[in-house]
């Protein structure tokens, strides 16, 4: 999270979020967030989710197109953690801040069952052929969704890494902007048409999703929606399987690509559907991309400035990744 915005949310906000939702400050209990405030609030009934998203990161038609979105994909029977309305009927609350930042509170369900971390997702030919069939069955939908033009989502060259990218890096780093630079000309020349091209999740990753006792997956954390590339929905879920392997590790990072394409494939074209075209030819792109993405954030969110070791040879890795235009799966 920007330390500027992380500085100025201040308790009674969170306070003044729970009591338009008829949650008491001593039923909150923080649970972290990159982008936003995430807190947990317990009822009879269950456990919900109670979010502040900052006003420099979204617009309030931005987070109501958000809420559209997840309304339409629960409408329509996909497992998705859904948005509440307030005490006075609202889905959104403004929370006036001072400074730069008003927040916009919101609360939602919380996902059934759990999620699947680190090492368990790695190996797990079940766990892909499920991220296979939810995806696919959410571009599905994404082909069928209408907006209206006052809440609609932005596209994926408004996405905050791209655009503040010069902001949070480091001096130094002009070579990772240059990068970028070509790196959205490339993106520019794809084909943009309804059967590649549509409203996506954006982050689907073992942090975003959790699985029930049958095994069926439910998804949150729509904040990073947008309009881009479906292949770049799946993506991101390969680059989240692949980057804890560092260079001395290829082989390794090898065989998950090929288990997690074999068996996402397999969940993605279940019941006739058919993977984005060209898929394969454009995924390095996606992940060097999203390999731009994860340093920006980084370098914006946290202290690098004494990394651990897997930090610091990741950082170093993706630099060179990077500036050579190279992806995860270059030589594969």
């Amino acid at each position: 999270m920007d330390p500027r915005i992380k500085a100025m949310f201040m308790d009674e906000y969170a306070e003044e979020g729970a009591a338009r939702f008829g949650v008491g400050p001593e039923e909150l209990t923080f649970i972290g967030g990159f982008q936003n405030f995430i807190y947990s609030y317990q009822r009879e009934d269950g456990k919900y989710i109670l979010r502040f998203t900052p006003s420099t990161l979204r617009t309030w038609e931005g987070v109501s197109a958000e809420l559209d979105w997840i309304l339409y994909l629960a409408q329509h029977e996909l497992k998705v953690s859904v948005p509440l309305l307030s005490m006075e009927g609202k889905r959104i609350e403004r929370i006036a801040g001072g400074g730069i930042a008003s927040f916009y509170a919101t609360s939602f369900t919380y996902a059934p069952g759990r999620k699947i971390g680190y090492p368990e997702c790695l190996g797990n030919p079940y766990l892909y052929e499920q991220c296979g069939r939810f995806t696919s069955r959410l571009h599905d939908l994404s082909r069928s969704f209408k907006p209206t033009e006052a809440g609609r989502r932005h596209t994926w060259e408004r996405n905050e890494y791209l655009l503040r990218a010069e902001r949070y890096l480091p001096q130094g780093h002009q070579p990772i902007l240059l990068a970028l630079n070509e790196l959205k000309s490339e993106l520019a020349g794809l084909p943009v048409t309804p059967e590649h091209f549509g409203l996506i999740h954006g982050d689907i990753n073992v942090g975003n999703f959790t699985l029930d006792e049958s095994g069926e997956m439910t998804l949150f954390d729509f904040d990073e929606c947008q309009y881009s590339w479906y292949t770049e929905d799946i993506a991101i879920q390969l680059y989240y399987l692949l980057y804890v392997f560092g260079e001395d590790s290829r082989a390794e990072r090898k065989t998950q690509y090929e288990l997690f394409m074999k068996h996402f494939e397999r969940g993605y074209t279940d019941g006739g559907r058919q993977l984005p075209r060209h898929l394969k030819d454009q995924l390095g792109i996606f992940l060097r991309l999203r390999d731009i993405i994860v340093l920006v954030g980084m370098h914006r969110s946290w202290d690098l400035s004494q990394p651990d070791d897997w930090t610091r040879d990741f950082l170093q890795d993706s630099w060179a990744r990077i500036t050579n235009g190279k992806s995860l799966i270059d030589g594969f």
